[in-house]
């Protein structure tokens, strides 16, 4: 039995959407961007456009763009978690900590069951260098809600450093290296724990990693 070919979406903001998520995932956001302004110019509450938008505005380092792009999901769907945590997310890049700690929380709040959430609280407080206890709780919940995600463990062992629980903080990092060993950002982070020797050296970054961005999302 042959597999029927996935039809293409005919609506235009849904092509559009469609083009503009394809050069996203390409690493494209440039083109990703340009594709998506005429798109939300034509149809402005496209929330699926705006939410994409924010996203990669986040990629290119342009957190004011991304917060504005945030807040327009949030006008139209205002208990969908994502555009809370993405707003949050470029809240920190803003440095305004206190908004962003309260959007992430306010993501955990409309889906508490949603690990991503509980890790974006745990950035946003460690990022403000504040309340690092719940920090790490919410590491810790991350890890129970989804014990399979690298990134969680990771999370876990930077808030756990962060509190002074060194060898707690090597364990969870060496858990999510376990599961994502090329990962060059939580190879470094053990590194630092463990202290400089002869031999050390940054990785290649031969793929794009994140703090923040989980394989799924």
């Amino acid at each position: 039995m042959t597999s029927q070919p996935v039809p293409l979406p005919t609506d235009p903001t849904e092509l559009g959407i469609a083009r503009a998520a394809a050069y996203f995932e390409r690493f494209e956001p440039d083109k990703a961007a340009s594709t998506l302004e005429p798109v939300l110019s034509a149809d402005p509450r496209s929330a699926a456009g705006w939410l994409l938008l924010a996203r990669v505005r986040l990629t290119l380092d342009q957190p004011e763009a991304a917060l504005d792009a945030a807040k327009r999901v949030i006008e139209l769907l205002p208990e969908d978690p994502r555009p809370l945590a993405t707003a949050s997310r470029a809240l920190t890049m803003l440095g305004r900590h206190d908004e962003a700690i309260t959007m992430a929380y306010r993501a955990v709040i409309n889906e508490p069951e949603n690990p991503f959430w509980h890790d974006r609280v745990a950035w946003a407080l460690l990022a403000a260098d504040r309340h690092l206890a719940d920090a790490e709780q919410a590491a810790r919940t991350a890890v129970g809600l989804d014990p399979n995600e690298a990134h969680y463990y990771f999370t876990h062992g930077v808030a756990l450093d962060a509190l002074g629980h060194t060898d707690q903080a090597r364990q969870a990092l060496l858990i999510s290296l376990r599961m994502e060993p090329e990962n060059p950002v939580a190879q470094h982070r053990l590194a630092m724990l463990d202290g400089p020797t002869r031999d050390d050296a940054p990785p290649p970054a031969k793929k794009r990693w994140s703090l923040f961005r989980r394989k799924k999302d």
